[in-house]
């Protein structure tokens, strides 16, 4: 079927892509929940490789032979457990229940109905199941709708629906384990040059500037930090997302979200530590406020936001 005849008001209108939306929070359940430990196994493996480099241990840590074969002994036993354990994929294994290893069936697995189907519960062993998952479906079906009516029912709206899947993943991810994968960050940034150089999105300079701007506003903060205080304020991975947004969004919106993710983190920093609720470290990611207020922008478009500041 020719592009020029699909009619792009029903395949991309708001109920659409609202159960697409739903669909894909299903599948950003799972990338959020396995692709740490996929990349954890990854490393594992990398730094078992490093140890296990002779010359670069002598060279490096000055062992002797002996401490380097013992080391190579020891990280060999590992490794062969870290090589035991069952495959791990974002396709396998498939879904089941944590608590007793129930495998979900197809209906049990439908977005956001197979929750309320089950009442929230394993249909095996009547364990709770997190209500976050059903909450990430219902977020992203809604923010797919919103985004029809926001651009309209047109082809280039499905890349906005990608740019917002992945801030949704990146989001709940590093609030999780304080990561921001380089596997999504940096094809995000990618996709947004590329975007913009095709005319999808916004001008060009506009997104080459607000990528570089984005990467070193967030780096010579971090590196004055680290200079002054002698600690790491700041990850390398929320340059990158600094970036991507502005990459999509351009560098007039940089300052927006910073500024409303600045706020909002540092509220709700206050009222994790007045509630004790502060991990190890006494922080707070701040990639999921960085991408809430790439969201922020998205919606409620430039010229409102740039209002709110007054500088329209």
């Amino acid at each position: 079927m020719p592009i020029a005849s699909i009619d792009w008001s029903l395949w991309l209108s708001p109920w659409v892509l609202g159960v697409l939306g739903l669909c894909i929070g299903s599948f950003l359940n799972v990338v959020i929940h396995r692709l740490p430990q996929m990349l954890e196994r990854q490393w594992l493996h990398e730094s078992a490789a490093q140890l296990i480099d002779a010359p670069t241990m002598a060279r490096v840590a000055q062992w002797s032979q002996a401490q380097t074969e013992k080391l190579a002994k020891d990280v060999d036993a590992y490794g062969t457990r870290i090589e035991e354990l069952p495959p791990l994929s974002i396709s396998r294994p498939r879904s089941r229940c944590p608590h007793c290893g129930h495998q979900l069936r197809w209906h049990e697995n439908l977005p956001l109905i197979g929750w309320l189907r089950l009442g929230g519960k394993c249909a095996a062993c009547k364990a709770p199941i997190s209500a976050r998952y059903p909450v990430i479906e219902a977020v992203t079906g809604l923010a797919f709708a919103a985004l029809s009516w926001r651009f309209g029912a047109q082809p280039t709206t499905l890349l906005w629906c990608g740019f917002v899947a992945a801030l949704i993943a990146l989001a709940m991810i590093d609030w999780d384990t304080t990561l921001l994968p380089d596997v999504i960050n940096q094809p995000l940034l990618w996709a947004g040059l590329i975007a913009a150089l095709m005319g999808w999105t916004i001008p060009l300079d506009k997104a080459l500037i607000g990528a570089v701007a984005g990467y070193l506003s967030l780096f010579s903060v971090a590196w004055l930090y680290e200079r002054l205080r002698g600690q790491i304020g700041m990850a390398p991975g929320d340059f990158k997302l600094l970036a991507a947004l502005g990459a999509w969004l351009g560098w007039p919106m940089l300052l927006p979200v910073i500024l409303g993710a600045s706020a909002v983190g540092a509220v709700v920093g206050v009222l994790m530590k007045l509630s004790s609720s502060l991990r190890e470290g006494r922080y707070v990611p701040f990639g999921p406020f960085l991408a809430g207020g790439g969201l922020v922008v998205l919606f409620a478009g430039q010229q409102t936001v740039l209002g709110w500041l007054g500088w329209a």
